[in-house]
Parts: C-alpha cells; structure tokens; sequence
C-alpha cells in the first residue's frame, strides 16, 4: 500500500508545524486562546493592522510573531495554517509560477523535483509564493522560474570546501547569510545534467 509521501504531490512546509504548536500553546502561555484573541482585537483593538500590532505588544505584552499572527488574522489576512491547508495551497503556488508564458519551463521543474526526491526519503518539497524549497533538515536547494526562459536552480553550499566550476554562479548568499548561496541556470530539462546531479547530490549531504 503506498504512503501518503508518495502520493502526495508536496510536503508540508516545516513553518506549518511551528505555527500549529505555536497556535497550541498559546492559551497556556498567555491566557487566551487564538480565537479569544482574535475576538480581543476585535472588540476593543484598534481598526487598521498595523495599529493593532503595536497594541497587543504594548498593552497586552505580547511578542512580535504572535502579534503580527492575530493582526493578521483579525484582518482575514493569512492563510490556514492547518496542512491540508498548505497543501491545497502549495499546489495553486506551483500552477502560478508556470503559467501563462513560463507554462514550457514545467517539464524543468517537475524532473528537479523528481531529482530532488531521489537523493532520500527525509526531502521534502514545499512550494511557497514564487519559489520551490526542497528541504532536508534546512533549505538545501530551491527552484525558481525566474524568467520566462529560464530556471534557476539553487544550492546551499555555505559549507563546501573546494573550488566551484563557472557554471555555479553566485547568488551572494553567503554575504546576505541566505540559505542559497549559489545557482545553475537551466533552460531545458536536457540541461539537467550529471554535474547538476552531483552539486545537488552535494547540497543535500553537507546538510545531514
């Protein structure tokens, strides 16, 4: 019987898990529920977001991220944080990148992932907005249709020793202490080649 991993088109997004033990805890920890806060705002917070926030920070002697999370939610803003939720969504994610004129760069993407998946069982794709995550314990490679004609596949090499071919291109990562540190630009699934293999191959170990 296949699991729900191979059925699955995606994974959910480690920041889900966060937010669901988050959104758990919070009553414990502060005495109301996320509802119950969310009825707060509403009743006696400010009107605008932004207001809001500061609000609960200062009068209520709430941290930033729970702050922002209830403003948010009081406004309607924010997606569901359940995973079903993010799944639904990261698949409307996926169908928004490649449409329209990048629709052709979709074999690219969808051979990445099937790479991506091949390195071992504990990867884990999980679309956001504009880009593709793959995780194993962190971000260890990403996939970005970043033109029309082109894909940019990233790597987190933070941690190689050794010199880097010319086709590895620097993202500037390193500097800004992004995950992604540098990139391959592919224009077509033929592209995808043994030395993309081998820095995804890479990416993946120095991140076990």
């Amino acid at each position: 019987m296949a699991t729900a991993k191979t059925q699955a088109l995606y994974d959910v997004h480690p920041g889900v898990s966060t937010v669901q033990k988050w959104v758990a805890e919070l009553k414990g920890k502060t005495g109301r529920s996320p509802e119950e806060w969310i009825a707060l705002v509403k009743k006696e917070g400010p009107k605008d977001e932004k207001s809001r926030r500061e609000w609960l920070k200062k009068k209520h002697k709430l941290g930033t991220n729970s702050a922002w999370w209830i403003a948010e939610r009081a406004d309607g803003k924010g997606e569901d944080d359940s995973p079903e939720a993010y799944l639904k969504t990261a698949t409307q994610y996926v169908e928004e990148q490649y449409a329209g004129a990048k629709e052709k760069l979709r074999p690219i993407f969808e051979e990445l992932v099937r790479l991506g998946r091949s390195m071992g069982n504990d990867v884990k794709v999980c679309p956001c907005k504009t880009i593709v995550p793959l995780y194993r314990e962190h971000v260890f490679a990403q996939i970005k249709p970043t033109t029309n004609s082109r894909v940019d596949f990233g790597f987190a090499l933070t941690h190689h020793k050794g010199k880097l071919p010319k086709r590895l291109i620097d993202t500037g990562g390193l500097a800004k202490k992004d995950r992604i540190t540098h990139r391959i630009e592919l224009a077509s699934p033929a592209q995808i080649d043994g030395e993309v293999k081998k820095w995804l191959k890479t990416a993946y170990d120095l991140d076990a």
